[in-house]
């Protein structure tokens, strides 16, 4: 398999403030999101972080997609470095986040054509990209509504048109499903999975295990930053369901790390 993005020793440590020490429970003045992670995803296939709240997914992938950057280690993305030529990383992939605000006053029409032009896409390559989007979503209707007017699942389906405008081969969400309805959340599954078919290479972070038992090729369980298990799902699930897998690494992780 050919090797698209491959993660090297990934680090981020967060200064904490006295409120966060509190929810935290700590004292401790810093906090290790993720301590040394190294995983690959190959072309064409769905890779899934999986692990629970707090694990370090949403930092890792803020990591990837040049949101943040790293306190050590790098990430090559499609032969680019994360750390030395993030404009390249940017223009390769497509990043979507449960946490992404549209503006309340802007229409889904006017979103997309600022996107397309933030990213250089040609006129007549972004009307068609639209229009396939548009229908797929069911966005059409909605194309000159504020967004402030959307539901949640719309804005959704909003944001990942958006991310997609120009295109790209590496598709990263960070948990797809979040907060969405059914219906919604189907729309968003079926259509990960057609990029799949397309030959794109999707990476999604989440704690949903069906989500990954329906999507994944590969799986990466994350727990306190650390990368504790990396496999297909055909091998990590050979013997027990994915969740019974996970539970089971997690209490052997997490009663090392309390002893």
């Amino acid at each position: 398999m050919e090797t698209i993005l491959s993660v090297q020793n990934l680090q981020k440590t967060f200064k904490l403030s006295k409120k966060q020490q509190k929810l935290e429970k700590d004292h401790k003045t810093t906090k290790v999101a993720v301590a040394g992670l190294d995983f690959e995803a190959y072309k064409g296939e769905v890779f899934a972080l999986l692990g629970p709240n707090g694990a370090g997914k949403t930092t890792t992938l803020r990591m990837i997609s040049t949101l943040i950057k790293p306190d050590a280690g790098d990430c090559m993305v499609d032969g680019s470095s994360i750390v030395s030529d993030p404009e390249s990383v940017r223009s390769k992939i497509g990043f979507l986040t449960s946490e992404l605000k549209l503006e309340d006053f802007f229409t889904p029409n006017y979103l997309y054509d600022f996107f397309s032009d933030l990213h250089g896409v040609p006129e007549s390559e972004r009307m068609a990209r639209k229009e396939k989007l548009f229908h797929t979503f069911g966005i059409d209707q909605f194309a000159e509504v504020k967004v402030s007017n959307l539901s949640t699942g719309m804005k959704q389906k909003v944001s990942i048109a958006i991310s997609l405008v120009h295109n790209p081969d590496i598709i990263i969400f960070d948990e797809p499903t979040n907060g969405l309805d059914v219906i919604t959340a189907k729309t968003v599954t079926d259509f990960l999975i057609s990029l799949k078919n397309e030959g794109k290479t999707v990476i999604v972070s989440t704690h949903i295990f069906s989500l990954v038992e329906k999507l994944a090729d590969r799986v990466g369980i994350i727990i306190n930053g650390k990368m504790v298990c990396c496999d297909s799902l055909a091998n990590i699930t050979a013997e027990k369901c994915l969740e019974d897998v996970f539970f089971d690494i997690y209490v052997e992780e997490v009663g090392t790390d309390e002893e």
